[in-house]
């Protein structure tokens, strides 16, 4: 920054927004993070309909996910610059209203072919959310918050996901797979209200470890070769997307095809494993999601000499831990000659790897300045998914269309080694906690 900047010219901005605001953004977004990954998950619960509607491979049906991640990655880097210049609650509502409509119209999907369609236009109004939401959250809390307010921001994918595969699997099985979208879609839709009648627009970087001098307020990103580059020369920023990248890669190909592994393995019926699914994912994912986020918030808090570190310690760890039990659930039944292990490895190994959801997310806003959050946000968005949950599923279903489900589901256990190396590597670059005033309240 230049430091002949005329410190007298423009007063820094020290107010806080209101508890109560706060509160309600917190409580209305993670409703909405909730209803999206109940439509991000319906489709694995109901892909063994599908597959036998449209008479597909299992790499076809690992497709839909990559079609859908397509659209997805492509509206990251609009979405981030839009999120970075234009006020985000009316984008928020847009993309609920968007992507609420998208899945009342699966009603009228009929072949392959437009069932990626609504697959990728789908992705569209869920990239918006997930870019706009925790940037906006970012500015109504400071950095030593933010670990805890996007914990609770997370509690959403392990609970939205369980009741995704419940929803898919019940009502598709007793009532066609197309339901299950429609009946998903009235939630997004009603959310959209609140959310424009209630939540407020924070200002950017009002609360922020930033120094004001370096931020005055009102300033905005430009996506010029300078931000770009400011970004690809942060370690920190790297490691905790790259890291990021790698678990996304294993949770979304188990996420993916596990409930078919449970029916193909285990015999199981599509109700049945849905719900085996469904109940793992929300008692365990919602147990490693909650105490991953309260350690590392002790961790942070702590007067150890590593405090800085915890937000990527914290995944890097869960991710190691997580490696053995997946590796039971995969190839227990032929290594151990018994069916008796496969769910409580599975229940061990999402645990494990949600311990790690809240602080990774944490410690990329963190790594960043307030004024290119949302950039930063899409560049993460883009890079976790195209190199994680967009090509796993396919990948593992073209493993499995070679050889079985369970060798491609092995493929997960490398990734999941993977991020733990590049998180640990990125706690060397890991930026301090700086204790900031809390929302007022008042």
């Amino acid at each position: 920054m230049n430091a002949t900047t005329e410190p007298q010219r423009n007063p820094p901005q020290t107010s806080t927004p209101s508890l109560a605001g706060a509160t309600t953004a917190l409580v209305l977004l993670t409703a909405l993070n909730f209803v999206n990954y109940i439509d991000r998950y319906i489709l694995p619960g109901v892909q063994e309909q599908v597959k036998g509607e449209f008479s597909l491979t299992d790499a076809q049906i690992g497709s839909l996910t990559l079609w859908f991640m397509v659209a997805y990655m492509a509206a990251s880097p609009i979405t981030g610059w839009l999120g970075d210049r234009f006020p985000r609650k009316p984008m928020i509502v847009v993309a609920a209203l968007f992507w609420g409509s998208v899945n009342l119209l699966t009603a009228s999907v009929h072949t392959y072919s437009s069932l990626n369609l609504r697959h990728a236009a789908l992705g569209l109004g869920e990239a918006s959310f997930g870019i706009f939401a925790p940037s906006l959250l970012a500015d109504f809390y400071p950095p030593a918050q933010r670990n805890r307010v996007l914990t609770i921001f997370n509690i959403a994918i392990p609970v939205g996901a369980a009741l995704g595969y419940l929803i898919g699997g019940s009502v598709g099985e007793h009532y066609g797979w197309r339901t299950s979208f429609i009946v998903s879609a009235i939630p997004a839709i009603l959310l959209a209200i609140p959310i424009a009648l209630f939540l407020k627009e924070p200002a950017r970087g009002q609360i922020s470890g930033a120094s004001p001098d370096d931020f005055p307020a009102g300033s905005k990103a430009s996506l010029s070769k300078g931000t770009v580059l400011s970004l690809l020369r942060n370690p920190a920023y790297l490691c905790s997307i790259g890291g990021y990248a790698a678990v996304t890669f294993s949770l979304g190909g188990i996420s993916w095809w596990m409930p078919s592994h449970l029916q193909r393995i285990d015999g199981r019926s599509q109700t049945s494993a849905a719900f085996l699914m469904g109940a793992i994912t929300v008692v365990a994912g919602l147990g490693g999601t909650v105490i991953g986020g309260f350690v590392a918030q002790r961790w942070s808090r702590s007067s150890a000499t590593s405090a800085h570190q915890a937000l990527y310690l914290v995944p890097a760890i869960s991710a190691l831990l997580a490696t053995p039990p997946a590796l039971v659930c995969f190839f227990g039944p032929q290594v151990f000659g018994s069916k008796a292990l496969t769910l409580p490895a599975l229940a061990l190994a999402i645990f494990f790897i949600f311990l790690g959801t809240g602080p990774v997310n944490a410690a990329t806003v963190n790594a960043v300045r307030p004024e290119i959050r949302a950039t930063a946000l899409a560049g993460q968005l883009f890079l976790i998914h195209a190199l994680g949950d967009a090509i796993s599923p396919r990948i593992i279903g073209a493993v499995s269309d070679h050889s079985d489900l369970a060798v491609g589901l092995g493929s997960t256990l490398i990734t999941l080694v993977l991020g733990s190396a590049i998180f640990f590597l990125g706690a060397r670059f890991a930026p301090p906690l700086q204790p900031q005033a809390a929302p007022k309240t008042a």
